[in-house]
C-alpha cells in the first residue's frame, strides 16, 4: 500500500478502499482518516505560522551550499512554498536562483 495523499478530485468507495478512477490510486478509508488528521503546521523562527505565498525574511547570515557567497540577514523572500522534509521552504531569491530554506532561520515578514 502506498502512503500517497488521496487524490482531491473524485473517489470511489470499494469496500473498504478507495479509489481514484482518474490515476488508479487506491488507500484504505483508515489511511485518510488518519492523514486527516496528522496535519503538520509550518512556523517561522518566533513562533508565527506560515503558508504558501507568505513573504519571510532571513534572520541569519547562511552559506550558500556549492557557492562563496552568503544569504545576508535580512535578506527577504517573496513567495515562498512549503514541502516536508528537513528544507521546509522552496523559494526563488533574487540574485542567487532556486533556493531550500529551513524555517528555523526566516521571520515572517
Amino acid at each position: 500500500m502506498s502512503d500517497l495523499p488521496g487524490c482531491p478530485s473524485y473517489t470511489d468507495e470499494d469496500g473498504n478502499m478507495l479509489v481514484c478512477p482518474a490515476c488508479g490510486h487506491e488507500w484504505s478509508k483508515q489511511a485518510a482518516e488518519e492523514a486527516a488528521d496528522d496535519v503538520i503546521v509550518f512556523k517561522d523562527s518566533v513562533g508565527n505560522v506560515l503558508q504558501d505565498g507568505d513573504t519571510v525574511t532571513v534572520v541569519k547570515d547562511l552559506k550558500v551550499k556549492g557557492s562563496s557567497s552568503v544569504l545576508k540577514v535580512g535578506t527577504r523572500v517573496k513567495n515562498i512554498r512549503l514541502l516536508y522534509g528537513d528544507h521546509d521552504i522552496d523559494c526563488k531569491i533574487e540574485g542567487f536562483g532556486a533556493m531550500k530554506l529551513k524555517s528555523e532561520f526566516v521571520k515572517k515578514a
